[in-house]
């Protein structure tokens, strides 16, 4: 073959990533790794480069999501401790009470599954299928986007290169988002306290009929430690608070379905800003990969919201906020025993309410937020018809997806309430003075006769 002919574009635009990867570049690949999120780490560097480099040899054209799920579990194994006997037998002990207790709070029914006591690094492989699920849109849009900006940027003498390279850049595209998705939910790992402490029925049995409940030990005793509450107490709130989750989603077979809709319809219209990412990329310095990090973090590269997102995140923000509503209410009637319920029970909804900072990198990765917005008018809403109408009745309503309480109802829980009773809505005193006037002047007017003219 001739010594001038052409270089095919791919295999041209495969030897320039090589040489970045191998460090005859100007881009440090320690920068580009702290631009993807990851921690300033020899071993995370080598294991950086090293998938960068399987990307470029990867046939496949999606994204990897293996590598999400190495990532979490090399920061959950690095940082976890084993169960002690001793801290096993006093959870499943507090489960047992907790089971007992709700028992008679609420008319949803138990378990049928044995609640799991889980490490951090099983925690992670039971629910890594949902936030791939919930990421995979996002990734692949900007994936594409990233793309066609360079295709729309490079010079025309390079259009070659990048139409050959596109799967290439969405194959390294998708490794870094990938490795940054594990990232996130190998933080979230040493933050959450049980199976649903996010909010949503990420963990399950793998059977329709079933709801798989879960605490983690270890996250548990951390939490626990930050307040001054005998840890025994604790323990048992948190159980109660956790098997009155699984209970509800076990009972409202329809509610995490509903959840995931609502979530899903969010997720797929999330779209990138292409001129945010052309100015990016017209912008871009080698040596300062940051930028690009700077930008996903902020949510620079995330457009407003659309209508149609704008609507499924208030049916989610609702939905969230009648779900944890409801478990505050039945947690804090069933642990009256316990002489801290209260301050437990306001840890945890500041908790909730801030969320810690692994759920906000997630939120700025993918551009949700897993809270309840409205999460105290919703447990007003829940007591109130628990003090009116008693648990049996306030609980059916989680029987069928048009029972369910909506916002209209959130901000008026005496109209639901008559509602449900049946009760005439009382009259205010200054409307039925009103309403007397009116008729005390029906009553004087002369009555017409039937040649019109008028009688008495």
């Amino acid at each position: 073959m001739p010594e001038d002919s052409e270089q095919d574009p791919e295999d041209e635009f495969r030897e320039l990533l090589s040489q970045f990867l191998s460090g005859n570049s100007e881009i440090d690949p320690a920068r580009l790794a702290s631009a993807a999120g990851l921690p300033n780490d020899p071993e995370m560097l080598k294991n950086l480069i090293g998938q960068l480099q399987s990307a470029l040899q990867s046939t496949d054209d999606g994204i990897n999501w293996k590598l999400a799920l190495d990532q979490a579990q090399q920061l959950a194994t690095a940082d976890s401790r084993p169960m002690t006997p001793a801290e096993r037998s006093s959870i499943e002990q507090s489960l047992h009470v907790a089971a007992l207790w709700l028992d008679e709070a609420t008319e949803i029914t138990e378990l049928t599954t044995t609640p799991k006591l889980m490490t951090r690094t099983e925690w992670i492989r039971a629910t890594m299928p949902f936030w791939t699920q919930l990421a995979e849109p996002v990734a692949l849009s900007i994936a594409n986007s990233l793309t066609d900006v360079l295709r729309e940027q490079a010079p025309e003498e390079m259009n070659g290169m990048i139409e050959g390279a596109s799967k290439l850049m969405r194959n390294v595209g998708g490794t870094l988002f990938a490795m940054q998705l594990g990232q996130v939910v190998g933080q979230l790992s040493s933050e959450v306290v049980s199976g649903g402490d996010i909010g949503i029925p990420l963990l399950g049995s793998g059977s329709n009929d079933e709801q798989q409940a879960a605490i983690l030990p270890q996250n548990l005793s951390q939490f626990g430690a930050d307040l001054d509450i005998d840890q025994d107490q604790v323990q048992l709130y948190m159980a109660v608070r956790e098997l009155a989750h699984a209970r509800l989603f076990r009972h409202a077979k329809w509610l995490k379905l509903q959840l995931t809709t609502s979530i899903t319809e969010y997720a797929h219209g999330i779209r990138i800003d292409t001129d945010r990412l052309e100015e990016l990329a017209a912008d871009f310095d080698p040596a300062n990969p940051e930028q690009l990090r700077d930008a996903m973090v902020s949510g620079a590269l995330i457009p407003p919201k659309t209508e149609a997102q704008v609507a499924a995140l208030g049916r989610l923000e609702t939905t969230l906020a009648l779900i944890e509503g409801w478990v505050d209410v039945v947690t804090a009637q069933a642990t009256t025993r316990l002489p801290k319920s209260g301050a437990i029970a306001e840890t945890v909804r500041r908790r909730r309410a801030a969320g810690g900072p692994a759920e906000s990198a997630f939120a700025t990765l993918v551009g949700l937020e897993l809270r309840p917005r409205r999460l105290r008018e919703a447990a007003a809403m829940w007591q109130k018809l628990t003090d009116e109408v008693g648990p049996e009745l306030r609980d059916s309503l989680w029987s069928h997806p048009d029972l369910i309480p909506t916002t209209q109802d959130i901000d008026d829980p005496v109209g639901l309430v008559m509602r449900l009773t049946g009760a005439e809505p009382e009259q205010d005193p200054i409307d039925m003075a009103i309403q007397d006037l009116l008729n005390d002047v029906s009553d004087d007017r002369p009555v017409e006769g039937d040649d019109g003219t008028a009688k008495g």
